[in-house]
């Protein structure tokens, strides 16, 4: 029996930290910034001498699925630095998660939406000036994340290239856009909460502005389809992100 009891103990120890070491191989750090500290999250360098960084940014349930993981180890094999960006504090998230209405939470994305996106750029600047990024950064923004990052890239030198997935503009944004980085757009056709026509408005938008904009839209795919870790549609649009940031951020 005592025998019995080491062997389970020593399965369990094998086994069971599997997700805990996926979340403790990540290296963290805080980001200085006009809106205060900002805590990072890396999953290390990539193989390449120089390794653009980009930035992810979540939704309003923050990092909490695996998938993020997922996406980041797969950002570091295309030659890609990937940071977990926590735009959003632990206040934000409660705030929203109990706001209790639409319009409620819109009310508190338009009050937080100069900092979230005064940290975004803080972030950005900060990773640009780090030598083993060789001047690259783009930015990876889902739903709110999305508005978050969209706002943040307007007329920015140091941001080279922009994936929107499920999410654009924030509601109300007034202010003029006469440039955005290389755009890439990822939409699930079946999104109820932002519709496929705010994908191909935005696309319109880079066009009329002369800029390389690229709508990929994944037959069936709800809002959260991104996040789905294991399907085929999720795993078919965290390729073509990678692809498309590999591409523009070698460059």
């Amino acid at each position: 029996m005592r025998l019995f009891n080491i062997v389970i103990a020593t399965l369990a120890i094998s086994f069971f930290p599997v997700g805990a070491n996926a979340q403790s191989a990540r290296q963290q750090f805080t980001v200085p910034t006009a809106s205060g500290g900002v805590l990072v999250e890396s999953f290390g360098d990539c193989a390449n001498a120089t390794c653009p960084a980009v930035l992810i940014l979540s939704g309003s349930k923050g990092f909490g699925a695996t998938v993020y993981g997922e996406i980041g180890q797969m950002f570091r094999a295309a030659g890609l630095n990937a940071y977990l960006v926590h735009v959003l504090s632990a206040g934000d998230i409660d705030a929203i998660a109990t706001a209790g209405s639409a319009r409620a939470r819109i009310a508190y994305y338009a009050q937080r939406l100069p900092d979230w996106t005064s940290a975004v750029r803080g972030v950005a600047s900060h990773l640009e000036n780090q030598p083993r990024h060789g001047g690259k950064v783009g930015v990876l923004g889902i739903s709110l994340g999305a508005q978050i990052a969209s706002a943040a890239s307007v007329g920015r030198s140091d941001i080279d290239a922009l994936v929107l997935v499920d999410g654009g503009f924030p509601n109300g944004y007034s202010q003029p856009v006469r440039s955005l980085p290389p755009l890439l757009l990822i939409w699930g056709s079946a999104d109820q909460t932002f519709p496929v026509s705010i994908g191909r408005e935005l696309q319109q938008m880079a066009q009329h502005l002369d800029e390389p904009v690229t709508l990929d839209v994944y037959e069936g795919g709800a809002h959260d389809f991104f996040l789905r870790s294991g399907t085929r549609n999720a795993g078919a649009a965290h390729q073509s992100a990678a692809e498309f940031l590999a591409a523009h951020l070698s460059r």
